[in-house]
């Protein structure tokens, strides 16, 4: 599948390392707003040797018309900001290029508009694209199933400068009706990020534990996406959607 990545800072450096090791997978380009790095390949920024393209392009000098149709791809991975959607949404969409967005922080236009392109194309979208994480959620909802009137908190920890309550800790909230002013934040040297989900029962506590060693997860955590987005028709999706089928053999 040939990949178009919106996005290089840290996670989608990253991740662009991590497509690079998949074989199943071709890094065609990578588009962001910057223009340095402009017109080198990330095989060459890496040090690392590679048949594939990844060309780095300016949005500011390259319009993403101009690129899909000189390097068309498979599907458009976003780890821009939540205003990137817009670049390329339309354009994607109209292409039926499947879209799978990685935003922490989406507000309900953004939403909106993923809604709209989802009835043109395949659309994949969560806060936080980890396997792991998106396992603890899922078994935090199993268990909150079988016992809803336990006690739950919610706790994250992520680097000093990260701003707000994360996107994720919010999704976990929101998914186990806990009030959203209620989780503990933490920002502390350079955590990349932890969330954990504690049950209180009368005699026993259960803790569910995700921590991220390095951003390279969120590059695992793609893949798996893209490899079972392949046969979904057009729609909108998240990690339960994906996941929910191996839990029913």
């Amino acid at each position: 599948m040939k990949i178009g990545l919106i996005g290089f800072g840290k996670t989608g450096k990253s991740v662009a390392s991590i497509l690079l090791e998949n074989k199943k997978f071709c890094l065609e380009w990578v588009l962001r707003q910057s223009t340095v790095l402009e017109h080198r390949s990330v095989p060459e920024f890496f040090g690392v040797q590679s048949e594939e393209p990844g060309l780095i392009y300016s949005s500011s000098k390259t319009s993403i018309e101009e690129l899909l149709e000189k390097h068309p791809v498979d599907i458009i991975i976003d780890f821009s900001s939540h205003q990137g959607i817009y670049t390329y949404g339309e354009e994607a969409a109209k292409k039926n290029i499947k879209i799978i967005s990685a935003i922490s922080h989406y507000k309900d236009k953004e939403l909106v508009f993923l809604k709209k392109l989802s009835k043109k194309t395949t659309v994949f979208w969560s806060p936080n694209i980890t396997l792991g994480v998106n396992y603890l959620l899922f078994a935090a909802k199993f268990l909150k199933k079988i016992a809803p009137w336990v006690d739950i908190e919610v706790n994250e920890e992520h680097f000093k400068t990260k701003q707000g309550t994360s996107g994720t800790a919010v999704k976990i909230a929101e998914a186990l009706d806990v009030d959203k002013e209620n989780i503990n934040s933490v920002r502390a040297g350079g955590i990349v990020g932890k969330h954990e989900v504690i049950f209180g029962f009368p005699f026993q506590t259960v803790r569910l534990i995700h921590e991220s060693i390095s951003r390279e997860a969120f590059g695992n955590g793609v893949i798996f996406v893209a490899e079972n987005l392949k046969e979904k028709e057009k729609g909108l999706y998240n990690f339960e959607d994906i996941l929910t089928p191996y839990f029913t053999v």
